[in-house]
């Protein structure tokens, strides 16, 4: 690479969460997670396997209907990558959007 030249490598960090609250990916928590997401300065994909959508649009994101136990694919890519993807699996799998397990399982 030539000095000035700019670099055409992004940051990428990727990670798979499981939704484990009992309501699932509802309009609450998915705008939660896209509030979230657009503190980062990075694009965020997020995957059912079926779908990707933006991770920063809650029209998009409520498009996945994500129930309990689904597991979805988070990728962002941009400066603050890494750091993104570990504060949204935080949310998902940790604070769980706040709520409640599924019953049995609190």
């Amino acid at each position: 690479m030539q000095a000035g030249e700019e670099t055409l490598e992004k940051l990428v960090g990727e990670v798979t969460v499981e939704i484990k609250n009992a309501d699932g990916l509802h309009m609450r928590p998915a705008m939660q997670f896209v509030d979230l997401a657009s503190q980062f300065d990075c694009e965020v994909t997020v995957s059912n396997g079926k779908t990707d959508v933006d991770g920063k649009s809650i029209m998009q994101m409520s498009m996945l209907a994500a129930t309990c136990g689904t597991r979805l694919k988070v990728r962002a890519q941009g400066p603050e990558a890494e750091t993104a993807v570990e504060a949204l699996r935080e949310l998902v799998e940790v604070r769980m959007f706040d709520e409640p397990a599924p019953e049995g399982q609190r």
